[in-house]
């Protein structure tokens, strides 16, 4: 058998061999040496392969990969450096004295190595002084280029909009891209396996001319072609941008004659419509409506979608839906369409069952205009957070917000803040410092927030099918009376938060935690602490009048019994077929 076979036997490969300690031989000749030496010659008579050069020997030259440039510097005038020299010397000595003693051949060996070590690390020295060098360098470089442009944006009061850095810690605010696609957290539900199985593999040839965030294209919706709408930046100053869409003369052809369709109380002219400007936004918001008043969601559905294509295809390049510095006047009438698509997707996305998707859009709404929050998101977001299990957010966002916002002002804040923290204090993987305290926290807050909206606790038990103890129903506190003598504007959010939010109190723990502090707030009452009557002084005050973004947010919300509450000049609803102006 030959040695290739033997080798092929052992699972070796040729030049893999481990490197000896004398594989490496650092070989320099003097010009007298090679002309009293000669060509060494084999028993042949033919010269050695390799003889005569002067360098590395190697077994496999791919095991010079990790080993650093032998010479240290270049030859300058026939010299060479010290090292080399003595190298040159031990491998003449070796060469002269073959049968000298193995001490001597150790020693060789040993010089070679500690002399190849020491130059290894000496040059691995040099090279992280010259990093180091060059990165104090650079660093004062960009330091400098930091300061020129703050005092251009100092000077000039603009900021160049944008992302904010990936060192700074996230706004809460902040949208994350791959939380604005359903199917992540269908995946994670179901597998993956489970929800892609039925999609068909992308074409070669896209039919679409961008990659979208909020949506994903379809092969079933007309060809894409500018509609006539774009987006512009208005201004962008201390660090935030407003941006504004903007209709063009053939997009305002269009809005005309859908407003004429809107009139003529007929769906079938909104098609016609549609069949020439397949991508009008308002339209296709006006025949989602219809198609869900017929219980028709799939189609209904669909067309928020090309709307919402439609519009992200015309974002400004600087437009950012993950920032959190992007702003949009809901005043303007070109930007609400924009809402309203928006707010519908987060709908639909809460019905599929995506209420961590449906939290990002929610958050996304409520960064356009988070100081006006024209739809008034802050009546959901806490219903979503709890829903998605994302407790830890609902608190910072609580935490963050209540000293300039008064969230505890608003009843679905002050009664999902506490839970928030009761769900934490339930999970087993924190400290058992953190569920104390934790539990502490919730206690104290809904303690809070059954002495300000006493009126929330008959509904919510009835709402829960608990049938409420004989002490707590009949005490004056929590009686009848408590639900009739709320204000208006009071009721109308209590309905809001109990139509939406009455499941999350059906857990059997959560009842018993709710029992026990109901039971501390009566005794507080009894006692006759001062909270009872500032509470109560304060709502005849703060809950008079409702503004109009809450008016804005009940109508969408389709909530009976907040629609049932607001005004009679608000409760109008509008037909089938008119078109949502808010």
């Amino acid at each position: 058998m030959s040695r290739r076979a033997l080798r092929r036997l052992r699972g070796e490969q040729r030049g893999q061999e481990p490197l000896g300690p004398g594989a490496l031989q650092f070989v320099l000749r003097d010009d007298d040496d090679a002309e009293e030496e000669g060509p060494k010659r084999g028993p042949d008579g033919r010269r050695p392969r390799g003889s005569g050069k002067e360098g590395v020997r190697v077994n496999n030259r791919f095991e010079l990969i990790n080993i650093e440039d032998l010479e240290e510097g270049p030859v300058v005038n026939g010299e060479r450096s010290d090292c080399l020299l003595t190298e040159a010397v031990v491998s003449r000595n070796k060469r002269r004295s073959p049968s000298g003693s193995a001490e001597t051949k150790r020693d060789g060996e040993a010089a070679d190595r500690s002399n190849v070590s020491g130059k290894l690390r000496k040059k691995k020295k040099k090279q992280k002084n010259k990093k180091n060098a060059t990165g104090e360098t650079s660093e004062n470089g960009l330091e400098d280029i930091d300061r020129i442009l703050e005092r251009i944006e100092d000077s000039s009061g603009l900021n160049r909009p944008g992302p904010p850095p990936l060192s700074s810690k996230k706004h809460v605010l902040y949208v994350e891209h791959r939380h604005l696609n359903p199917d992540t957290e269908l995946k994670r539900y179901f597998g993956a396996r489970a929800v892609l199985g039925e999609q068909r593999p992308r074409q070669r040839q896209r039919i679409y001319p961008k990659c979208t965030w909020l949506t994903t294209p379809k092969s079933t919706w007309p060809r894409y072609s500018k509609p006539g709408l774009s987006m512009r930046l208005l201004e962008s100053r201390k660090g935030l941008s407003s941006f504004a869409f903007e209709h063009s003369e053939e997009y305002q052809q269009t809005q005309h004659k859908f407003l004429a369709a809107v009139e003529s109380m007929e769906p079938n002219n909104i098609v016609v419509l549609l069949q020439a400007s397949p991508y009008h936004v308002d339209s296709l918001l006006q025949l989602s409506d219809a198609c869900r008043f017929q219980e028709d969601q799939e189609m209904a559905r669909d067309l928020v979608e090309r709307a919402l294509y439609s519009m992200e295809c015309a974002f400004h390049p600087l437009f950012s839906l993950t920032s959190g510095t992007c702003r949009l006047d809901y005043r303007r009438p070109e930007n609400r369409s924009f809402y309203l698509a928006l707010y519908k997707q987060m709908s639909f996305l809460e019905k599929r069952g995506c209420p961590r998707t449906a939290l990002e859009y929610c958050k996304l709404i409520l960064s356009l205009e988070p100081d006006e929050d024209p739809l008034c998101m802050l009546l959901l977001i806490d219903h979503l957070a709890l829903r998605a299990r994302n407790y830890e957010y609902l608190v910072r966002l609580f935490q963050e917000w209540e000293a300039h916002r008064n969230l505890s002002q608003l009843p679905n804040f002050a009664f999902s803040v506490p839970l928030a923290y009761f769900l934490l204090s339930q999970q087993a993987d924190l400290p058992e410092q953190e569920l104390s305290s934790a539990r502490e926290k919730a206690s104290l807050l809904i303690r809070q927030a059954l002495t300000m909206f006493p009126g929330v606790l008959m509904p919510l038990l009835e709402y829960c099918s608990v049938r409420p103890d004989a002490a707590v129903a009949n005490h004056r506190f929590f009686g009848p009376d408590a639900e009739i003598s709320q204000p208006p504007a009071l009721r109308q959010l209590v309905s809001l938060y109990l139509g939406r939010s009455h499941f999350l109190w059906k857990e059997p723990a959560t009842m018993s935690w709710l029992e026990e502090n109901v039971r501390e707030v009566l005794q507080a009452v009894d006692a006759g602490d001062p909270a009872v009557e500032a509470c109560e002084s304060r709502r005849k005050v703060l809950y008079q009048r409702a503004p109009r973004n809450i008016h804005r947010h009940v109508v969408l919300s389709e909530i009976k019994e907040a629609v049932a509450a607001l005004p009679p000049a608000k409760s109008c609803q509008p037909r089938k077929h008119d078109r949502p102006l808010l």
